[in-house]
């Protein structure tokens, strides 16, 4: 007896020391280990993920959508708790568009966490994969942006990151506008990983709607001109830049080679930036506009003024010859502009003499906006070259005049040309139209030359389209036109180029009262070098697919001539 007293005594004892046991362990996890293990219980069961916020839309003027962002989803699996990877992956096969074979494969790997299925999964897709109900199965949501329209704007909308930051155009220029605010979302999941409550912590605020000013079906008539251009004389490149002066809207700004944000690994490094402000140029005879709108500003000169030319001027050795050569003839001002005299423009520059023509036509240089950016909403914009007036050397004021010796942009000669389009009175150019709902006004102008001025500059500049001006192949029959060529040599190591070109066209229509501006840059054209006859050509038929599509009726029989005509020089 005394022996199974013992024995029960003994067993008694071992359940209370394993009940002691037991009780210390409880005390030991609920009261001093209780945090982490409430956290580690949480990291299994409670899952906090961002929402990424919806990026706003990018529309041209009339509401095409140009940029959007769509709901897509990562999906990933844990294969500690796929029991059938085979079964799995063939019922995740023709969802995800992968092979049942590479599926298994990653079903199957020994478990070191989450597995990665597919990225940039539509919604749609991802709401179909969740139907299935399969353990260990899950998503992570996303967005994915896309552009409808492929390489139309390409480098004016630009890219975003795998960060969802823009990196370039718009998309960067406008990311705090266009990105808005993730949310936060907290899954609850049961033992198998499958969610049981959803619930948003903090609710996604969308990024603002942006509406540009591009007018989509010119944007695209626009880069197909500049295709059939490069087609045809092979340049390094070429930029095209359509605005309405009187508000300065951009309604076209189209860059070759071209750039498809959705393939960015598609498109040459060249095709990454937009030329229209980034390429800095001499931009030739396209110049000599301003160098003779300072002059009649200042009233130096009329627009019938004679300017006795010599065969060449030649400064400290430095020969400047024009484009066809000539004895000693009289031209006038307008005939100047005209036939694009270097000798000419040089003169006029130099009337109130050297000094003071230095310095009136480094103010005007200045005044029409060149040296600084133009403040377009686009990343990389350059703000040029243009020499102080501290620096100009002897020689300056026999080649700046004709637009040699300075660097300028595509952006800024289209800035500086819509004063003259506008009567007098510049802006900056506007690219966006709207932000949400909100529509924008127009830009604060700046008046830099007379109504005078502007109105005599356009009439001489109808000469320029002209029987015997630069781009008289240009010029469309029917209506009244007014533009300029450049013809710039490129300089290589030093020296100018005998080889390398950049071409270019600026001009408006109708030239009374303009609506339309555009310009065209071709950079080096492998064949041809003029910028009548390679950057005319493609003025002419952007704007003669352009007026139809924006109502701008042909002149009235016969249309205005250059109110300067000269028909030939006369002899001083």
């Amino acid at each position: 007896m005394r022996a199974l007293d013992r024995r029960i005594g003994l067993l008694f004892g071992g359940f209370i020391l394993l009940l002691a046991i037991a009780s210390a362990r409880a005390a030991w996890l609920g009261i001093f280990n209780s945090g982490p293990l409430q956290r580690f219980a949480s990291s299994q069961q409670i899952d906090n993920k961002v929402v990424p916020a919806m990026r706003g839309v990018v529309t041209d003027r009339s509401g095409q959508v140009l940029a959007l962002s769509e709901s897509t989803a990562t999906i990933i699996a844990d294969p500690y708790l796929i029991h059938d990877a085979p079964t799995v992956a063939a019922k995740l096969g023709p969802l995800l568009g992968s092979s049942q074979k590479q599926l298994t494969a990653q079903l199957s790997k020994p478990h070191t966490g989450y597995v990665k299925l597919a990225e940039n999964v539509p919604s749609t897709t991802a709401t179909k994969i969740m139907g299935l109900h399969i353990d260990g199965i899950n998503q992570s949501p996303g967005l994915h942006r896309t552009y409808p329209l492929g390489s139309t704007a390409g480098q004016v909308l630009g890219w975003v990151g795998a960060d969802g930051k823009g990196q370039s155009g718009i998309e960067y220029t406008m990311n705090q506008i266009l990105k808005g605010k993730a949310g936060l979302r907290r899954i609850v999941n049961d033992g198998n990983q499958q969610a049981i409550s959803i619930q948003d912590a903090k609710t996604m605020q969308p990024g603002a709607k942006i509406g540009l000013t591009l007018d989509t079906p010119l944007q695209q008539e626009v880069e197909h001109v500049l295709a059939q251009t490069a087609a045809q004389f092979n340049p390094k490149s070429a930029t095209a830049i359509v605005v309405n002066p009187n508000n300065d809207r951009i309604l076209a700004d189209a860059n070759w080679p071209f750039l498809d944000p959705n393939n960015l690994g598609a498109s040459s490094p060249e095709a990454q930036g937009n030329q229209s402000v980034g390429f800095a140029y001499e931009p030739g005879s396209t110049f000599k506009a301003f160098t003779i709108a300072g002059a009649l500003q200042d009233g130096a000169v009329k627009p019938n003024t004679m300017i006795n030319e010599p065969p060449d001027l030649a400064p400290y050795g430095y020969v400047i010859k024009d484009a066809e050569a000539h004895g000693d003839v009289s031209y006038s001002v307008a005939h100047v502009l005209a036939v694009s005299s270097n000798i000419g423009a040089d003169l006029i520059a130099q009337r109130d003499g050297p000094n003071k023509g230095a310095n009136r036509f480094n103010y005007w240089v200045h005044k029409f906006g060149f040296g600084q950016p133009t403040g377009v909403p686009l990343n990389g914009e350059s703000n040029g070259v243009i020499p102080p007036l501290s620096k100009y050397s002897g020689i300056s004021m026999y080649n700046l005049p004709f637009g040699q010796g300075q660097e300028v942009t595509p952006m800024q000669m289209v800035q500086a040309y819509a004063a003259i389009a506008d009567g007098g009175v510049m802006r900056k150019p506007q690219l966006i139209q709207s932000v949400g709902n909100k529509q924008r006004g127009p830009a604060k102008g700046q008046r830099v030359i007379s109504a005078k001025v502007a109105s005599q500059l356009r009439g001489m500049m109808r000469g320029v389209l002209g029987d015997g001006g630069t781009a008289s192949g240009a010029q469309i029959p029917g209506y009244d036109l007014a533009g300029k060529t450049g013809t710039a040599q490129v300089a290589v190591n030093g020296k100018y180029s005998s080889s390398k070109y950049v071409a270019s066209f600026i001009g408006m229509v109708p030239a009374s009262h303009p609506k339309l501006e555009v310009a065209v840059v071709v950079n080096q054209p492998s064949t041809g070098e003029y910028g009548g006859t390679v950057a005319g050509p493609a003025f002419q038929k952007i704007v003669g697919w352009a007026v139809p599509h924006f109502g701008i009726n042909p002149c009235p029989k016969p249309c205005p001539a250059s109110a300067y005509a000269q028909a030939a020089p006369s002899t001083p």
